[in-house]
């Protein structure tokens, strides 16, 4: 936790608004002190519009929110996304503005795939008819594409800041209670409080950096907010017209309430499915007890219902657009109904089965979330850990709402207060419903500056809860000094405001600091860089996922962007695209740390293609499909990998053990068992000869198998090292070359992994004499991998 004095000029900046905001409310209690308090004007009715003084101080706080947000844009971020899912947004907002939730897939596909993206093949048709997507729900950025449209992408996160403060203000008039209920009975409302929460919106850092950052998570609360909020008034309208035993029609007022309820509520499924299921358990808490509130009307004979049967089929039909948005980015990604996330994991990290929503062994990703899942999933997912993880969300959480860990307080007395209240209790559990919505996955999600960005979808709920909190304080002082005290709610209003700012000042800044330096403090591709390097058109390579995000235009014109991979795959991709001036896009981070470098340089091809060219292993990952088995990109400085790096195939343990012992025995179908495949650009190996190169240690051992069009065409044995070298350094062996026929439209590797019968053996009495060290292990020891393949002729794009 980093804490202390000011040091960055944004927190001396909050610290002087904190401190003004003190003295100013201060002075404005003093002020107003008098003999006895004027005579104050009832609470208004539920739901009742703000008065005129009210809905100015509501816009400028909503103008302060955007501004603030903006602000952060420039100053935090410097200029654009940052973190790898918030480039991953962009590129997918990119897409989707240019009218594809999947795009072709362009040849090579290993210059153009990488992180966060999902490949969805057409049987037996090649490279040529395969799409790409990226892997996250389409809600925000369907919402993004419009920004894009505009031409000005990074003005959305500010306007959803602005609608953030009035809809916790909406939230706030329409479900939080005045005062301590008494007797059973719930109190009126303060007209105060959803100013106070609008208040606090404005002045949450952490709201500021989820509207500045193209994350979803600011939609996501919008989303949750309004929902919940005109689902609220969808029932009291509807409550009202059966007390008055009147008619309500499907466009009266209940029926656009609950129509922009449902819309609010599917767009959240759109855009965070788990979050969509907290909301959902909060409004089946709701929306039956609001079945008893229909008044009394004046007719004699039994209290009226509202028809909730209506509210809710209105509700259904609202959420169709989202509902069919998800539908249709999840059809485009996986070609199936089916998790774009799930697919994207089951090829591009291990083990097997290691992305799920839920618990049990097994879960947790090595290649994502390699360092976290070593250090508290060593024995799986179950209650234990599920606990750790959550506990970690909440530490981290703490400091969100306000700025502060110690103002979190405030949202739990709020709490507290709201649960004595039948209208204000789903407003009260609904945090503890997203906690449990998040409880089934298994990374915590945490960093500087983003917070608990799991739990950030309820921010706008805990504000309301904390201005609940500030206002029942205030009236429990109003009440001890009636006699000498009637100061308003500016004074209480500015000494709120001193809390949060205070808080960043003090704590919260810290972090965001901590967020703007992290990376080379940079976004990882500026086309300002391009632009004053005078590049117009042609070919740019960049080095990072993040760039690739931020420069890759599925409908490019002019200028194209591809990964930089360092090996022949370059140069295929400069002749795929007419061999265009290419260009290198560098982004150096020093190695001390501190602000990144951004520049670009010409990048030459010879005329004639080499004799013999190299792919790395690594750069053909991700796999095209994998089965009990993974393949990840690992460091190998200062052995016989080229370039000291390699593509690892690594066996879950149970597959290793079975398809060890038939290996060892010649059952390759066996220990095809244990499989990663990849993909070779068919176009550039056509009439080539090519020569896998291999490297193994240990117990590594397998199978390379040539798959031509679907057809097995040849295999290569790997031996494991002799006995008695357990700890044998790492070999590269060079396999003999083999022709690819002239027609070939798709061409495969499969990498297959097994075991020696004396490796299989060892590992059964290694379970043997410590049955928990063998349930924690991953993977079998030792190592396979696919170090480069060699091609010798072949054809250029010309031919």
């Amino acid at each position: 936790m980093r804490a202390g004095l000011p040091r960055d000029p944004a927190q001396w900046i909050a610290l002087a608004l904190s401190l003004a905001a003190l003295l100013a409310g201060a002075w404005l209690l003093r002020r107003g002190r008098s003999p006895a308090p004027p005579r104050r004007p009832p609470p208004p009715r539920s739901g009742a519009a703000p008065g005129f003084a009210a809905a100015a101080a509501l816009a400028a706080l909503a103008a302060a929110a955007a501004l603030i947000s903006a602000a952060y844009v420039a100053v935090y971020l410097r200029g654009g996304p940052r973190i790898i899912d918030a480039t991953s947004y962009w590129l997918e907002a990119r897409a989707i503005a240019a009218g594809h939730l999947a795009w072709p897939l362009d040849e090579p596909s290993a210059s153009v795939l990488g992180r966060f993206l999902v490949r969805r093949d057409a049987a037996g048709q090649g490279d040529g008819a395969a799409e790409v997507a990226v892997l996250f729900p389409p809600g925000y950025p369907a919402l993004l594409a419009l920004g894009f449209l505009a031409g000005a992408p990074l003005a959305v996160g500010p306007l959803l800041a602005a609608a953030l403060a009035i809809a916790t203000y909406d939230l706030a008039a329409r479900l939080a209670p005045a005062r301590p209920a008494s007797s059973g009975e719930d109190a009126a409302r303060i007209p105060s409080v959803p100013l106070v929460a609008a208040l606090f919106s404005a002045l949450c850092a952490a709201l500021r950096y989820q509207t500045a950052d193209t994350m979803s998570h600011g939609l996501a609360a919008l989303c949750f907010t309004v929902a919940l909020a005109s689902t609220r008034r969808a029932l009291d309208h509807a409550c009202a017209a059966a007390a008055a035993r009147a008619p309500s029609p499907w466009t009266g007022p209940a029926g656009r309430a609950a129509a922009l309820a449902g819309l609010a509520a599917g767009w959240l499924a759109a855009t965070r499915p788990p979050s969509a299921l907290a909301l959902a358990a909060t409004l089946l808490l709701l929306v039956p007890r609001s079945a008893a509130e229909g008044a009394r009307g004046p007719a004699p004979g039994p209290p009226p219902r509202p028809r909730l049967g209506r509210i809710a089929a209105v509700m259904a039909l609202g959420a169709l657009p989202g509902l069919a948005l998800l539908a249709a980015h999840q059809r485009a990604a996986t070609g199936a109904f089916a998790s774009s996330q799930a697919a994207y994991y089951a090829v591009a990290d291990g083990p097997p089965g290691c992305f799920r929503y839920g618990f049990g062994e097994g879960i947790g990703c090595l290649g994502e979330h390699g360092d976290f899942v070593r250090h508290n999933l060593a024995e799986g997912y179950g209650f234990l850990a599920a606990a750790g993880t959550t506990l970690r969300r909440l530490k981290l959480h703490l400091v969100d709402a306000l700025n502060a860990e110690p103002l979190a307080l405030l949202v739990v007395v709020g709490a507290a207060i709201a649960l004595r209240s039948r209208r204000s209790r789903a407003l009260a559990l609904a945090p503890l419903f997203q906690i449990a919505a998040y409880a089934p996955f298994y990374f915590d999600g945490n960093y500087p500056g983003g917070g608990a960005r799991f739990l950030a979808d309820v921010l706008p709920v805990e504000h309301a809860l904390a201005a609940v909190a500030v206002v029942y304080v205030v009236a429990a002082v109003e009440r001890a000094r009636a006699a000498r005290v009637a100061p308003g709610p500016a004074p209480w209003a500015l000494l709120a405001a001193a809390l949060p700012l205070a808080g960043f000042a003090f704590r919260a800044g810290f972090d965001h600091a901590a967020l703007r330096d992290r990376e080379g403090g940079l976004p990882m591709f500026d086309p300002a860089v391009v632009a004053r390097a005078g590049v117009r058109r042609g070919l740019v390579f960049v080095d990072t996922d993040h760039g690739f995000n931020l420069g890759f235009h599925p409908s490019a014109g002019e200028l194209a962007v591809r990964r930089y991979r360092g090996d022949a795959l370059d140069r295929m991709a400069w002749e795929a695209l007419g061999r265009p001036p290419a260009y290198r896009y560098r982004f150096v981070i020093p190695e001390g740390g501190g602000l990144a470098s951004a520049s670009i340089a010409p990048l030459s091809f010879d005329a004639a293609p080499p004799r013999e060219a190299v792919v790395e292993g690594e750069s053909l990952w991700p796999p095209r499909a994998q089965r009990g088995a993974w393949a990840l990109p690992e460091y190998a400085s200062g052995t016989c990998a080229r370039g000291g790096r390699l593509l690892a195939v690594h066996a879950a343990a149970g597959d290793a053990a079975a398809a060890g012992s038939d290996a060892a025995a010649g059952d390759a179908a066996a220990a095809g068992d244990a499989v990663v495949r990849v993909g070779l650009p068919a176009r550039w190996l056509r009439g080539a000869r090519i020569r896998p190169r291999v490297a193994a240690s240990g117990d590594g051992a397998g199978e390379v198998r040539l798959i031509v069009d679907g057809a097995l065409l040849h295999v290569w044995r790997v031996e494991p090292a002799p006995p008695g070298t357990p700890g044998a350094p790492l070999t590269c062996v060079e396999l003999p070359p083999r022709p690819i026929p002239e027609r070939a439209a798709e061409i495969e590797l499969e990498l297959a992994r097994w075991k020696a019968a004396r490796g299989a053996a060892a590992a059964g009495a290694v379970g043997a004499a410590a049955p928990q060290e063998n349930r924690v292990r991953r993977e079998i020891e030792g190592l396979f991998a696919l170090d480069a393949v060699a091609i010798a002729g072949g054809n250029s794009v010309d031919q």
